[in-house]
């Protein structure tokens, strides 16, 4: 084999790489077990565990009924670059997604990648922001006040926290926050629980 040929080779395993993490990646964000996808795409466990490995490229017929099961467009799997989904392991400044609230005034936006253990999201507080009712659900919380102030209640206790403050506790205490400054607070909190049970007051 020449310089070429080696060369086209590894683009070519470079691209399958890329292609499988892309599909595992997908997949996490849609908690799909390896077999629930490999039975909705119609294509073996095996096949799809070496596509996601980047041992075995990504076929014209296999394309479409993994996309479909994926709920996304072909050209989704294929496209060049980091552009079309986040990284396995790695989420873009651009790219991140918000998490629902149901309180007014306060943003969450996901910073862990698919299929992280940890849940990682940037909250922001506007003034006079904050959460509608106290709540608690499972797990674990950490977070560090970037820049601002904010009234943080654990377990009935109050704490005024300022930037490069920190909090840690169990979710499982009724907790609550809210913005009195006059300014937006922002902070780096992460949670235990699954993006999807960290909504304000879930």
């Amino acid at each position: 084999m020449d310089m070429l040929d080696e060369a086209s080779e590894k683009t070519k395993d470079d691209a399958d790489v890329r292609v499988g993490r892309r599909v595992r990646a997908l997949r996490l964000e849609r908690r799909l077990s390896l077999a629930e996808l490999a039975a909705k795409a119609g294509v073996s466990i095996g096949a799809l565990s070496q596509i996601e490995r980047g041992m075995s490229s990504l076929r014209v017929k296999v394309i479409w009924p993994l996309a479909a099961a994926l709920d996304i467009e072909p050209s989704a799997l294929i496209a060049d670059g980091d552009e079309a989904v986040n990284d396995l392991y790695c989420v873009r400044a651009d790219k991140r997604r918000s998490i629902p609230v149901k309180s007014e005034g306060i943003a969450k936006a996901l910073l862990s990648p698919p299929g992280a253990t940890l849940t990682g999201m940037l909250v922001t507080v506007e003034a006079g922001g904050g959460t509608a009712e106290a709540y608690a659900h499972a797990g674990h919380e950490f977070g560090y006040v970037l820049s601002g102030e904010v009234e943080l209640v654990v377990d009935s206790t109050k704490y005024v926290l300022k930037t490069g403050d920190s909090f840690a506790f169990k979710s499982t205490l009724l907790h609550a926050f809210r913005n009195r400054g006059a300014e937006q607070c922002q902070i780096l909190w992460v949670n235990t629980t699954k993006p999807s049970e960290v909504r304000d007051g879930a």
